[in-house]
């Protein structure tokens, strides 16, 4: 059950609360399926099968933000909008008005919302109360938002905020790919991309291929600068780095095998699994911020 993004959060101070009363602040909004009036739902989801909000394993949370959204395109309420309207027009003999056809275009929604199919997706969220990480499984800030958001809302005093180091990381992931050296317990692998700061934002990419220092070298000294950058964190895992410090594309090597204890049912093996990713993600984070300089204390941050 490995994340595949990581949109990372700090917990600034120790956050005492258990899986239990962490459940009872989710269920404020818990999360129920659109009503045929709705267009989205959204809320807290159990992440196993159960009726329990956070699944607990060695001081590790999982839970789920769920959302539903009612698939209605707007070209199809115009279209059916469009023949109301002429409807409209032959039996009055005048065209509809703005105002008129605005409620027309209001009523139309409201008539098609409740036949209109609903796509169902779950964003899951790792918290480590113990080495105070919030992590989002999320390849977009906005997604990552609307689970913080919702966070928020629910949960009392929750001491967050978003990863703060003290190097940029595109201008860290730009010195190494210039001189062709990752960081210790790191190697560069084969995919990159450098982008211009000019207004005309001229974009390399390189994909699946060997890095050439010289190429390299001439890119850097045109401007551009690195913004996405892939890499292996001590022969385990492989991923993306880019410059707003989410990871991405994440991908458990198969030396991690050794160290998984399969178990003897699926519960047990889910669980082993995500006790292996959270160990070994907190570690390879803290590499990760390490090989940045370290990071910014919360009264610091800009």
């Amino acid at each position: 059950m490995w994340f595949k993004n990581l949109q990372i959060f700090r917990l600034t101070s120790p956050w005492q609360i258990t899986a239990e009363e962490l459940h009872t602040q989710l269920s404020r909004i818990a999360f129920s399926q659109c009503a045929s009036n709705e267009m989205q739902s959204q809320g807290w989801a159990p992440p196993r099968n159960n009726e329990m909000l956070v699944h607990s394993v060695n001081k590790q949370f999982l839970i789920s933000l769920a959302t539903e959204k009612k698939l209605l395109p707007s070209s199809v309420i115009n279209q059916v909008t469009k023949a109301r309207a002429l409807e409209l027009e032959e039996q009055q003999g005048f065209a509809p008005g703005r105002k008129a056809m605005k409620d027309l275009k209001e009523r139309v929604t409201d008539e098609l919302l409740p036949r209109a199919f609903g796509v169902k997706r779950n964003t899951s969220v790792w918290i480590d109360p113990v080495n105070r990480w919030l992590v989002i499984d999320a390849s977009s800030p906005s997604r990552a938002d609307e689970v913080v958001k919702l966070l928020l809302k629910c949960c009392d005093k929750l001491p967050l905020e978003g990863l703060r180091v003290k190097s940029s990381p595109q201008a860290a992931m730009t010195s190494w790919l210039a001189g062709n050296e990752a960081p210790k317990g790191f190697t560069i692998d084969q995919d990159t991309e450098l982008k211009s700061s000019t207004e005309d934002k001229a974009t390399v990419r390189y994909v699946r291929y060997t890095l050439e220092p010289d190429d390299i070298q001439k890119h850097i000294a045109a401007g551009k600068q690195c913004t996405k950058l892939a890499l292996t964190w001590d022969d385990r895992i492989s991923f993306v780095l880019t410059d707003t410090l989410t990871i991405k594309r994440i991908k458990p090597l198969d030396i991690l095998d050794e160290d998984k204890d399969k178990g003897t049912n699926e519960e047990e093996r889910f669980d082993a699994d995500f006790m292996l990713m959270t160990a070994e993600l907190a570690k390879m984070m803290d590499d990760i911020v390490f090989a940045l300089d370290g990071e910014l204390e919360p009264a610091k941050a800009a």
